[in-house]
């Protein structure tokens, strides 16, 4: 069994039971207790749980807190005219006739709404507002990934939506963020989310993380696309010039787009 497959086992896992422990893993994968150690360090460094004596527990967000990921439908009006220039941004990078895969967000949203149409576009999303604004274009082909629904960002996540996306290859992946940071790379604070934008992110040939000035030097519970696995990155001059700085040592290429420009509304 390859390390990524073992550890995504441990994964599904930890999202129904809520905790691990390293003799049961030991008999469930028929690996050392060393190898389950070293898997369980490997996500305790990723944010997703914490060690204790015997085992891991999950890392979660409490209900009240500052995380709190809001509707996508008021997150959509939070910087949205910075919203519209970065998506406008992204699809201007869409050929005819190509295949892409769109993250469900609200600055994905916005690359849904700046595409260009009558291109014959495949689109691939798992998320419902996003395919019902590519839906607009009716030479378009649009594929909804199935899972289970979050309400929250009216997104289908889960096994079911992962699986799917091995069958396919797209040009582009578009993924949005809650946070980027130097150290760990582009976050999520929902771990469903994580790992619905990691297969998304081994279905694509170019990798592009759209993100608002605001998601900059903040950090969510894990990591699913780090530096090295992306092509480009979006943004506004808003964003800490500094900051992007850093992140083109890292080999990305950085679109910032101007806020002074003619926004796409």
């Amino acid at each position: 069994m390859f390390v990524a497959e073992r550890r995504k086992i441990i994964k599904e896992l930890l999202k129904k039971n809520k905790s691990v422990k390293v003799s049961g893993l030991v008999q469930l994968l028929h690996v050392s207790e060393e190898t389950i150690r070293r898997d369980l360090l490997h996500l305790e460094k990723e944010g997703i749980v914490e060690k204790n004596y015997g085992g891991a527990i999950l890392i979660e967000e409490e209900p009240d807190s500052k995380h709190v990921i809001l509707p996508v439908g008021e997150r959509k009006l939070q910087y949205s005219r910075e919203k519209d220039l970065i998506g406008y941004a992204a699809a201007k990078l869409v050929k005819e006739g190509q295949i892409i895969i769109l993250d469900a967000g609200s600055t994905t949203w916005y690359i849904a709404k700046n595409l260009p149409e009558n291109k014959r576009l495949t689109v691939i999303s798992n998320g419902m507002n996003v395919v019902e604004e590519c839906s607009k274009d009716e030479t378009a082909s649009i594929y909804l990934l199935g899972g289970k629904l979050r309400r929250n960002t009216m997104s289908l996540v889960g096994p079911q939506a992962e699986n799917e996306l091995q069958k396919y290859r797209a040009d582009f992946v578009f993924l949005g963020t809650s946070g980027v940071s130097i150290r760990q790379g582009f976050t999520s604070f929902d771990l469903y989310e994580a790992e619905m934008k990691r297969a998304m992110v081994s279905a694509g040939e170019k990798i592009v993380v759209v993100a608002d000035h605001s998601k900059l030097e903040k950090a969510g519970l894990t990591s699913f696309c780090h530096f090295d696995e992306t092509d480009i990155f979006i943004t506004s001059d808003l964003a800490d010039k500094n900051m992007l700085h850093e992140i083109e040592k890292k080999g990305i290429q950085v679109i910032v787009v101007p806020m002074d420009q003619i926004a796409s509304v």
